[in-house]
């Protein structure tokens, strides 16, 4: 994993009044809402016996440990250890280690890696995905690394095998390009150039212009989300979230706004859900078999010219990792 990055971890309902603890980044962790319904999180074991955190509840917006009544606040101080008194003296060394959290869209990040010196900037978004749109949601558990996971959704030359029976259909087996692009220091687009083979060569990407390619492209921004631009009203959005190194949770969303109606379209979009996650275990059947688990710059594969966003991916991805010290 890239540590110092907001990583999108859950969704906002998955957080309610009880605690809940889940593994992230290989991390037991435990996320809960304050008073003021803010989302917390910190590390899913008390520093006096080590039991979950978990299992207890929120008190007066404080993380409450099941065991001897220890109680924590957002910032992972321990404010009460009933055993010494309300206004017992309570060391330092007793607290959590607590993660920033950022919520937005429905979603929830956390920021992993180093405590920050000065206040974060707020994790992006698609400024392209505005309210007028009504999602689906549905999570999908994957047996492979989130870097290979990732990988999977930039790969353009897969569509015609993978997925020939679905979104595949068409025979468009040659790969002209494909244009990457990058917009801003974390944001990177793929612009698609899929044609049926007729004998001529692929087009190279420098030949190509984003403004040749029709309105479908893909949008990632690192750590780990992902957009699928299929038409100005219709969008398949990822996150890939990494519980440890063997095991993603893919939270996928299907976006909509040709049905305006909220109640409408709401439904439309959740209806499209078993079809979507049809096609994403198309590809996971296969992801799940690669070697070695963990993508990289030296995995001794042989790339190709339509492997390009992948070689973007794993350059931009090597280079996070030498600035955050990978773990």
């Amino acid at each position: 994993m890239i540590r110092n990055q907001w990583y999108v971890v859950l969704e906002s309902n998955e957080v309610g009044s009880a605690p809940i603890g889940v593994t992230r980044m290989g991390e037991k962790m435990v996320f809960w809402r304050d008073q003021t319904g803010k989302v917390n999180a910190a590390a899913d074991r008390c520093p006096h016996r080590g039991s979950a955190l978990s299992i207890g509840k929120v008190q007066d917006g404080h993380l409450k440990c099941p065991f001897h009544g220890f109680e924590f606040d957002a910032s992972g101080k321990c404010t009460l250890i009933p055993a010494n008194g309300r206004n017992g003296v309570i060391t330092g060394a007793m607290r959590l280690n607590s993660y920033p959290t950022y919520e937005a869209h429905e979603l929830i990040w956390l920021w992993w890696g180093t405590p920050a010196s000065q206040e974060l900037h707020a994790p992006e978004f698609f400024d392209n995905l505005d309210e007028s749109f009504h999602y689906g949601s549905a999570h999908d558990p994957w047996e492979a690394h989130y870097s290979r996971v990732i990988e999977n959704q930039l790969d353009v030359v897969h569509l015609p095998f993978i997925h020939r029976k679905t979104i595949g259909r068409g025979n468009r087996t040659l790969v002209d390009g494909p244009v990457v692009e990058w917009k801003g220091d974390k944001m990177l687009y793929t612009y698609v150039f899929n044609r049926l083979d007729d004998g001529t060569p692929p087009r190279r990407s420098r030949d190509l212009s984003a403004k040749d390619a029709t309105s479908v492209h893909l949008e990632f921004i690192f750590p780990n989300l992902w957009q699928n631009y299929i038409s100005p009203d219709v969008r398949i959005v990822a996150a890939f979230v990494p519980v440890d190194e063997a095991l993603t949770l893919l939270y996928l969303r299907f976006y909509q706004k040709f049905m305006r109606t909220p109640i409408l379209g709401k439904l439309i979009a959740q209806l499209a859900m078993p079809s979507n996650i049809h096609i994403a275990h198309e590809d996971r059947r296969v992801v799940i078999t690669q070697q070695p688990k963990v993508s990289g710059l030296k995995t001794g594969e042989i790339l190709i010219q339509g492997d390009l966003p992948i070689i973007e991916y794993r350059k931009k991805r090597a280079s996070l990792q030498s600035l955050g010290q990978q773990s």
